[in-house]
Formats: structure tokens, C-alpha cells, sequence
């Protein structure tokens, strides 16, 4: 288990202040900034995070009756408001369409959101040293360590076909059964092939809140019903966008020295996200909007979301970079690990 990270500001220092004692009140609301700044604010998205984690791993250092404890759920929401303010001013709804234009209208999403600029995965498999691409690594360690985690908590929400396809991509997700196969313990084998801490959590002080609200967005869907139809979406677009950067994370670790073991999580990838695309698009989302059509615009936005703040992301990541400096906080001392080459 985690303990409780480093505060970041004034939000992070008053929750934390509290969660290191026995469940009581907390007085909302604390200090929060501009909502529309709110995607890049690592103060709040650190918060945001802590809260969320309460009903994943947990803290070793926090009580765990804090999970339910009314004040500390009502500090959330506020938090999730300025969230979901920041991704209303960040990504633009797309407008509803007819439930069996649904693939059609997630593909062009996935369309235009390619003709944005390049790639990051272009750069790591051309250009990136090995230093960037433990960077790479260390901010994806905060999703990757609990992958599918978040999409999982539709699965009591959904009946019938959509239920069915989301059992069956969450299925592969977790190894089917077998624990060596599970995606989070491929990617412990890739850090611990680069050298880093494959501790669950163990980069938490090290990512910026950009990279942090690409988990929250996933948590914020995941944890209300009423978002379930953005969460179907989400998981699409990561499926639908999956294959090719894999392919080139695969080959560009091989380039760099990675061995089987390294890249089995990135080949993986290739192979069942293929195959997850289809299932996602057509059997999860479609399903979905033929059964709840009111459902339709909130799947399109899901994906639109999941799309812009991995653009957000990738844009901070790449302009790093390319000043020469690195894409992580300097929160804790540095270590020749997470030194990244200059450009």
C-alpha cells in the first residue's frame, strides 16, 4: 500500500492534514483554482487522486473509513465539479447522433484527433533516448499499475450486450485467470526491465497534474452512474487508439536494449486491442446507445474526453522535451534513472 504523498498546495496540505487522523468532518470548501486551469492543476488533481484512491488501494497511513465519510464525499464532488468544468471548457461535445451512427461517429472522433499534430508515440519510436522513455514509463506507471481498474466499475451497470462485451475486454485485461498474465503485472516486468520501482503508487510525487487527470477523468466516469455511457466511450477510444502506438513503444524499447520480458506488455497490446476495438465499439457503445439513446451524446463525449487530455498530456510531455528539461515534477531528489538526455 501507498502512504500518503507529499502536499502540492493548499488543498492538498488541508485534506491531508485531516486524513492523517481518525474520520471526522471536513469543513468544504478548501482553497480550489480557476475550474477552466483545473486539467494541469497538480494541487487539485493530487486531491482529487487521494480521494479517488480511497476506493482502490487505499493508503497505509489513512483510515479506511474514510471511504464513505459523508463530509470527505462532499469535498469530492467539489473537486469533481471544477473537473468536469475544466473538461467542459477543454473538449467540446460532440453532437448526438442516431445510436447506429454511434461507430461511425467514434471513428471519425479518433480521425480528426490524428490529424492534431504528431505523435508522441512517433518520437519515442524514432527519436526518444533511453532516459525518456523511462520518463514515458513513469508517467504511465500511475494508470498502468492498476489498468482497467477504472472501466471495470460499469460492469454492474450494464446488461445484456454491452454488459457481455465489457466482461469480455475486462477479461483479457486481468490475465483471463491467470495472474502472470494480467496486464498491471506485465507492465511491473517492463519498469523493472528499465530499472525503476515497480511499487504500486511509487511515482505518485514525481507526475504532474496533467498526468494525474488523465486517471481522475477515467475514476470520475467510472464512480457515478450517471457518467456511465462517457465511461463506454472512454474505454473505445483507448481501444481504438491502442494498436499502432503499442507497436511502435514495442519496437522503440527494442531499439533501446529491452528485452522480451520489457515489451511483452507493449506486444500485447498489439495483438488484443485489435480485437478490442471492434468489441468496444460496435458491441459495448453501439449496444449501449440502441438500448439507452439518451445515452448517445455522453458515449461520443466519453471518447472526445478520453482524446483531449492524452492530447493535453502528450503536449506537455513533448514540450518538456524539446526545452531540454524534464516532463516530471522535481518534488523528491533525482536519481540517474529518471535523468533524461538532452534533445
Amino acid at each position: 500500500m501507498m502512504r500518503l504523498p507529499a502536499a502540492r498546495g493548499p488543498i492538498t496540505a488541508g485534506l491531508f492534514e485531516r486524513l492523517a487522523g481518525a474520520p471526522a468532518d471536513v469543513e468544504p470548501p478548501l482553497v480550489t483554482p480557476p475550474c477552466a486551469r483545473a486539467l494541469e492543476d497538480g494541487d487539485l488533481q493530487l486531491a482529487l487522486f487521494v480521494c479517488y484512491e480511497l476506493h482502490y488501494r487505499g493508503f497505509e497511513d489513512v483510515d479506511e473509513r474514510w471511504e464513505w465519510q459523508p463530509s470527505l464525499l462532499a469535498l469530492r464532488r467539489e473537486l469533481e465539479r471544477c473537473l468536469e468544468a475544466a473538461l467542459e471548457h477543454a473538449v467540446p461535445r460532440p453532437a448526438p447522433v442516431p445510436p447506429h451512427q454511434v461507430r461511425r461517429a467514434l471513428n471519425e472522433l479518433v480521425a480528426h484527433d490524428e490529424q492534431q499534430g504528431p505523435a508522441l508515440s512517433a518520437y519515442l519510436h524514432r527519436e526518444a533516448d533511453l532516459g525518456r522513455f523511462r520518463e514515458f514509463v513513469v508517467h504511465r506507471s500511475i494508470y498502468h499499475l492498476k489498468e482497467a481498474d477504472p472501466h471495470t466499475w460499469a460492469i454492474p451497470r450494464l446488461h445484456g450486450v454491452p454488459k457481455a462485451a465489457l466482461v469480455e475486454i475486462q477479461s483479457d485485461e486481468y490475465g483471463g485467470g491467470h495472474a502472470e498474465r494480467v496486464h498491471a503485472e506485465l507492465f511491473k516486468a517492463t519498469m523493472t526491465g528499465l530499472g525503476l520501482d515497480a511499487s504500486y503508487g511509487a511515482y505518485l510525487e514525481r507526475v504532474p497534474g496533467i498526468t494525474l487527470a488523465v486517471s481522475n477523468v477515467m475514476s470520475l466516469f467510472g464512480l457515478h452512474r450517471r457518467l456511465r455511457g462517457a465511461l463506454a466511450g472512454h474505454l473505445a477510444a483507448l481501444e481504438m487508439t491502442s494498436s499502432l502506438p503499442n507497436r511502435r513503444y514495442a519496437t522503440a524499447l527494442r531499439r533501446l536494449g529491452g528485452d522480451a520480458a520489457a515489451t511483452r506488455f507493449y506486444d500485447e497490446h498489439v495483438q488484443a486491442d485489435a480485437v478490442h476495438e471492434q468489441i468496444a465499439a460496435h458491441d459495448l457503445c453501439t449496444g449501449l446507445a440502441v438500448q439507452e439513446p439518451s445515452l448517445t451524446g455522453d458515449i461520443l463525449y466519453g471518447a472526445a474526453c478520453a482524446l483531449g487530455v492524452e492530447r493535453l498530456w502528450a503536449g506537455h510531455v513533448l514540450d518538456r522535451w524539446r526545452q531540454g528539461a524534464s516532463s516530471l515534477e522535481n518534488r523528491v531528489p533525482q536519481d540517474d534513472v529518471m535523468t533524461a538526455s538532452p534533445a
